[in-house]
């Protein structure tokens, strides 16, 4: 596979694995590493002890969410990363879901826009050294200067993004954007919102980078694959921000079932609107060579930098699917 090729973190069930893993995936040339921030270790941890045992590979949050961090905790945490990993961090932040926002953290999730946007401004100008003075709409932060030295080279900052305004908000303000659980049907749509982003702000995309992050299963039992993908599939797309993108997707029968199913608690009902051609057109399942196909394909329609997620249950899983699909 040609172009950049990345990992995801963490792997089960420690961050001492996830460290292992991070060590082995550079050894075997993977491009970065990028974190997720879904109820496991914390991001800025695992970013920080992949750094310890890393050299080269970019290290990436994929993403924080702007509710659940202040600015300036979320600027410390990265400035102390990139400082561990001089020129290789990157900040990606997202507005997550209700799920994380507003069920696991009570914080009402209203305005996610203006919250993406108002965060990354703040930190922005924390990481630059200023000193932070932002009323916004959404968030409020005045007085706060980084009690370090700023990061150097600038930290770059992605924003995770699914529907129109988001994407456009990304290609507006951001250096980069992060992509999620989308058929490849949808990239050449979804980038259309993020160039209008970048017109309208007058920005040069040359240099944009499109990560996303893709559930793999490398396995001659697709069926086995499918039904451990619904089970994970069905509650991620009840939650209402990723139910509206996989009806916007083309999914709109699936969107209805799912959600219908979760607001009558029938998980009978949500299983089966996580239809088989909806694993086929999100996931990654198959030999390694057909997994191989489906990230190039991807790469193809406009993802700069596919992530790797092994949907495995260990740490030599992980490793093993690493070294499958590990590039050429």
């Amino acid at each position: 596979m040609a172009g950049k090729l990345a990992a995801s973190l963490p792997v089960p069930p420690s961050v001492p694995a996830t460290q292992r893993a991070a060590q082995r995936a550079e050894e075997l040339g993977y491009e970065s590493l990028w974190i997720a921030d879904s109820g496991g270790p914390d991001p800025f941890v695992v970013a920080a002890a992949a750094a310890a045992v890393t050299s080269r590979v970019r290290i990436g949050t994929a993403v924080i969410p702007a509710y659940t961090r202040t600015p300036p905790v979320i600027s410390c945490a990265a400035a102390s990363c990139a400082e561990l990993a001089p020129g290789r961090f990157v900040l990606g932040i997202g507005s997550s879901s209700e799920n994380i926002v507003q069920k696991w953290s009570g914080i009402p999730f209203k305005r996610p826009l203006s919250r993406v946007r108002e965060t990354v401004s703040a930190v922005r100008g924390i990481l630059a050294g200023e000193k932070s003075d932002l009323s916004g709409r959404a968030l409020e932060t005045h007085g706060y200067r980084l009690q370090m030295i700023p990061p150097s080279p600038p930290v770059p900052i992605h924003v995770g993004a699914l529907g129109p305004p988001m994407l456009e908000l990304a290609g507006e303000i951001a250096d980069g954007v992060t992509l999620n659980m989308m058929p490849v049907e949808a990239v050449p749509r979804m980038m259309e919102h993020v160039a209008k982003g970048a017109e309208k702000a007058g920005r040069d995309m040359s240099h944009f980078e499109v990560v996303s992050r893709f559930m793999v299963c490398i396995t001659d039992d697709r069926e086995s694959a499918r039904g451990f993908m619904r089970g994970f599939f069905g509650p991620y797309f009840a939650t209402s921000v990723y139910n509206r993108f996989v009806a916007w997707c083309g999914f709109e029968d699936e969107a209805k079932g799912i959600l219908e199913g979760w607001q009558a608690k029938d998980r009978a009902k949500v299983g089966a609107s996580v239809t088989d051609a909806m694993i086929d057109s999100i996931a990654v399942i198959g030999s390694a060579e057909e997994c191989r196909e489906k990230l190039e394909a991807f790469r193809e329609a406009g993802v700069t930098t596919p992530m790797v997620s092994p949907i495995v249950g260990d740490e030599a899983s992980a490793i093993a699917m690493f070294e499958a699909l590990a590039p050429r």
